[in-house]
């Protein structure tokens, strides 16, 4: 098992490739999706899915060109389709490019099994009313979009953005993770449970 991580597209959106065995999860990408179709091809791994954990444009600009490349579905909630009427979620946005178009699929809260891997899959809105959080317990990982941050939390000032959402996902739904569960976020580095219910300003003295 390994998880690859890809900064791509105009704001370095991290991009994860979870890998187990030969088969592979693509979460979140936000642009040219080639240095990943290299690592692909020269693992010798094929993608089984492509996910997203929101849909603002940062996250899924090449989302239509990894599908083309791979053929395989985009999974995403559709609780987030209504971004694609803003151009924080299609793009233009301060001269950023638009996103090409795409077709998704609904997926929502509920336990699956991805890649030959458990995966619990949480409803966490704040930073967009469908964000998700993908946990792998098998990895100790869990892949929270721009829910949470090393140290700070998602921005919630963009359309459709909900603060008091956003907390009480992070207080109800990571919190309660095991401690040491590594958080991957969208942009920046990795932090942990343990590490932000401790230290994250935004949850000082709040009652877990």
């Amino acid at each position: 098992m390994e998880i690859k991580i890809f900064p791509l597209g105009p704001l370095e959106t991290n991009c994860f490739v979870i890998v187990n065995e030969n088969k592979a999860l693509v979460i979140d990408p936000g642009g040219d999706p080639n240095p990943i179709l290299s690592y692909l091809k020269k693992s010798g791994v094929e993608v089984e899915r492509i996910l997203n954990t929101h849909l603002h444009f940062d996250h899924i600009l090449g989302n239509r060109a990894l599908a083309d490349a791979t053929g395989k579905q985009i999974y995403a909630s559709n609780d987030d389709l209504v971004l694609m009427d803003t151009q924080v979620g299609r793009g233009g946005l301060m001269g950023y490019p638009e996103v090409p178009h795409f077709d998704s699929e609904h997926i929502g809260e509920g336990e699956t099994e991805l890649i030959g891997l458990d995966c619990k899959i949480y409803s966490t809105p704040g930073h967009t009313p469908g964000s998700l959080t993908f946990h792998f317990p098998a990895l100790n990982a869990a892949f929270v979009g721009d829910l949470i941050f090393r140290r700070s939390i998602g921005r919630t000032d963009f359309p459709y953005g909900n603060t008091e959402d956003l907390l009480t996902a992070v207080k109800e739904k990571i919190f309660t993770l095991p401690a040491e569960t590594e958080l991957f976020a969208g942009h920046g580095p990795s932090t942990s449970v343990g590490d932000e219910m401790n230290h994250n300003p935004y949850f000082s003295g709040v009652q877990i």
